[in-house]
């Protein structure tokens, strides 16, 4: 009871210097209270912030993964890349919308993609989209009619002028899903489709409706056929139907394969400008397109959002060879939400398909993320390395000016056990007070840089607020030593008479 009256009595004879050394540490603490909050936090924010920008992980068939990986290919319809197609919105000087790649000839079953969601990782899989990409000529409904029907020289000019306004050949379609709500055999159900991958898009319109004949066209494209919200667009296509089994004459020589075309009309609800050469694409149902195409329940590509943790050593050794990992590697591999590990779930539940990380993105993911962990822990330091060296001056200065008290203490029997024991009780007491004020302001100001930089709060973790504590206990007594040796070497006599 006495060792607590003398450490609350020394409040109030130095009450400015120990005040100086709880608003001190208090600073310390609300610095790295918000530092570390954010830090711990800051991967599911980043990850969450960067996935808006599209898939971080792309399902193509085996055999058009192997020709892409052996002659670098991109995607048939360029939405993934991102790739800007020019100024000129896509279209080369014949008219025809550009395009980098033939239609796919390897498929994935449409009925397969909502596998996705039932892998380890399924909670992690935040959105998806099954595409099947091909090409088509696009026209104007009734443009066709409108040239035939006129008469006279200049008549039929412009026909002719206002059909090649209303057409374009060879046009980049992808069907796909927009808000597709899906029943899990788990009895569950979610929602995918596009309208959560492309948040970025700015669209004059409405997205389409899945299982419908609306669509969505490019800017570029929009411009080119001259069409706006709620006109119709017909697509043709050209498709194989089959080889003739009959004989030539009975010469046992099979006849050559047939082809028609495909025609679908789709009403435009949506008017999207992307930025990349999506402009000069059109979106529409899976349904429809591959009523078109003649490929029911068939696409090509399955684009994939899922928050990752950024690749480490481990993860990048998993992405040359699994198989090379140890046992205990494996598990913690598997059980890791890196981006390869996703994918290779995502492939044990999809036969016949190759899972790959967009490596852009998942680099982006973890670059800003060590970045930017780097930066608050230094900030964190340097506070850490302020609130010592201030306690440790503030600390001498106190122990000049109670040099008298002290030797006292020492020269009626004290030890210097026991004067270490009171001034380190003085500070820790002290200290605490401006721990706990600083870890509320702390708390306080990662809520303010989460819903500055983020929209959104910090989840504040409660090893964030022990690590703190413990951080600035050692910071604390790392400080005090200079002052404990201080009092260690003070000569009760030589201070009392005044030397």
């Amino acid at each position: 009871m006495f060792f607590l009256k003398m450490i609350f009595r020394s409040f109030s004879r130095q009450f400015k210097r120990r005040l100086l050394i709880a608003v001190t540490v208090c600073l310390s603490a609300t610095v790295s209270v918000a530092m570390l909050g954010v830090v711990f936090d800051v991967g599911d924010k980043l990850n969450a912030e960067l996935s808006t920008y599209g898939s971080n992980i792309v399902v193509q068939p085996k055999s058009d993964a192997v020709v892409s990986d052996l002659y670098n290919t991109g995607d048939s319809a360029g939405s993934a890349s991102g790739s800007s197609s020019g100024s000129d919105g896509g279209f080369t000087s014949d008219g025809s919308a550009a395009a980098d790649s033939a239609d796919p000839t390897a498929f994935l079953k449409e009925s397969d993609a909502q596998k996705i969601k039932t892998i380890f990782w399924a909670f992690n899989i935040t959105n998806f989209a099954p595409e099947l990409n091909i090409h088509a000529d696009a026209g104007c409904v009734g443009s066709g009619a409108g040239s035939a029907g006129s008469a006279g020289t200049a008549g039929a000019s412009g026909a002719a002028a206002s059909a090649a306004k209303c057409k374009a050949t060879n046009v980049p379609i992808v069907g796909t899903w927009f808000a597709k709500t899906l029943h899990m055999d788990s009895g569950e159900s979610t929602v995918a489709g596009m309208n959560g991958m492309r948040s970025w898009w700015k669209i004059n319109g409405t997205w389409p409706k899945d299982d419908s004949e609306q669509a969505m066209v490019g800017s570029a494209l929009a411009a080119k056929l001259g069409v706006n919200v709620g006109d119709s667009v017909t697509l043709d296509k050209t498709i194989a139907v089959g080889a003739d089994d009959n004989t030539n004459g009975g010469t046992g020589k099979t006849g050559k394969s047939s082809t028609e075309r495909n025609r679908v009309k789709v009403k435009i609800v949506g008017i999207f400008d992307s930025g990349d050469s999506d402009n000069s694409a059109i979106y529409m149902p899976s349904i429809a397109a591959q009523t078109l195409a003649n490929l029911p329940n068939s696409i090509d590509k399955i684009e994939v959002k899922a928050l990752t943790t950024p690749d480490n050593d481990l993860a990048r050794k998993a992405s040359k060879n699994p198989n090379a990992l140890t046992q205990d590697e494996w598990e913690t591999w598997y059980c890791t939400a890196y981006p390869s590990s996703i994918a290779y779930q995502i492939e044990e539940v999809l036969p016949g398909a190759v899972a790959k990380q967009v490596r852009q993105v998942a680099a982006l993911q973890g670059d800003v993320l060590n970045k930017t962990q780097a930066v608050m822990v230094l900030m964190t330091v340097l506070s850490l390395v302020a609130a010592a060296i201030a306690v440790a001056n503030l600390m001498a200065a106190s122990i000049g000016e109670r040099g008298s008290e002290l030797a006292l203490l020492k020269a009626i029997g004290a030890t210097d056990g026991a004067v270490s024991r009171l001034m380190l009780a003085e500070t820790a007491v002290i200290s605490l007070v401006g721990a706990i004020a600083g870890a509320l302001l702390g708390s306080g100001v990662a809520q303010i840089v989460g819903h500055v930089v983020f929209g959104s709060g910090i989840t504040m973790r409660p090893m964030v607020f022990v690590l703190v504590f413990v951080l600035l206990a050692v910071t604390v007594l790392v400080a005090s030593l200079s002052s404990i040796r201080a009092i260690l070497g003070l000569r009760p006599a030589e201070v009392l008479h005044g030397r």
